[in-house]
């Protein structure tokens, strides 16, 4: 079973995220950048899936500029097998990374379909389901766990409610939550075996993919800084503040 796995290259999640000066987007010049957590969760199960014998070659692709390459490297020394990079000039908006991912499935056609659930930078929780809805496959968002068997997944996902079992025919998508697995830390050897692991260069343009931005993004701004709490004497005093102060109630 051939799996493809889709990830983005997004900011570190321990780095402090900063504003541009012309409230433009956040700063992104000499900042680390690495995997999204979530699509590393993602790489690592294909991983495992192979491990266990269910798959038998997993691909990762990723859409962005050119230093997305080394995101890829990531997931192939963490297990992957090969990459496909679909060069931008810069990040592209969920519904052109779906669109993307729909011309690179139909190409290499794979049984199952695996991305994080939402990436850290927009938090949008989009792509997923937008390459379901333009593929006609099956989805299985937010999974804490993938049983796969003959020609069906069962997808446990995490709802309001406690836990839901999904039971979805093959090909389908699936979206990774935090609970699914823990990824691996890439070895040194597998780091150095990544560097001869092929890498296949694309554009949206040979893909015949409109990478157009959708969305204008007015300003980004910084949240405010939070005022310090006071204490109050009594729940009548709480109850007013709230009421007149806050003006919650």
């Amino acid at each position: 079973m051939k799996v493809l796995v889709g990830i983005k290259r997004t900011i570190d999640a321990n780095v402090k995220v900063r504003v541009k000066s012309d409230e433009s987007g956040v700063e992104t010049e000499n900042v680390k950048m690495t995997i999204n957590p979530f699509c590393e969760i993602a790489v690592e199960e294909a991983v495992r899936m192979k491990e266990s014998g269910v798959a038998t070659e997993i691909i990762v692709v990723t859409a962005g500029p050119e230093d997305a390459k080394q995101t890829l490297m990531t997931a192939l020394a963490i297990g992957a097998d090969r990459a496909i990079h679909v060069v931008t000039e810069q990040d592209i908006q969920p519904l052109a990374v779906g669109k993307i991912l729909k011309a690179v499935a139909e190409q290499e056609s794979p049984k199952i379909v695996i991305l994080g659930k939402q990436a850290i930078d927009d938090d949008c929780n989009q792509t997923g389901q937008i390459l379901a809805g333009l593929l006609g496959w099956p989805q299985a968002t937010f999974a804490s766990k993938v049983e796969i068997t003959d020609d069906e997944a069962s997808v446990t996902r995490e709802i309001d409610g406690g836990l839901e079992t999904l039971t979805v025919r093959l090909p389908a998508v699936v979206t990774t939550d935090l609970r699914l697995n823990e990824p691996r830390y890439a070895s040194l050897p597998n780091i150095m075996k990544a560097k001869k692991k092929p890498i296949d260069i694309k554009t949206a343009e040979e893909l015949g993919v409109d990478v157009s931005p959708r969305i204008k993004i007015l300003k980004v701004v910084a949240p405010g800084k939070r005022e310090a709490g006071v204490m109050v004497d009594s729940i009548s005093e709480l109850v007013d503040k709230l009421q007149n102060e806050a003006k919650v109630l």
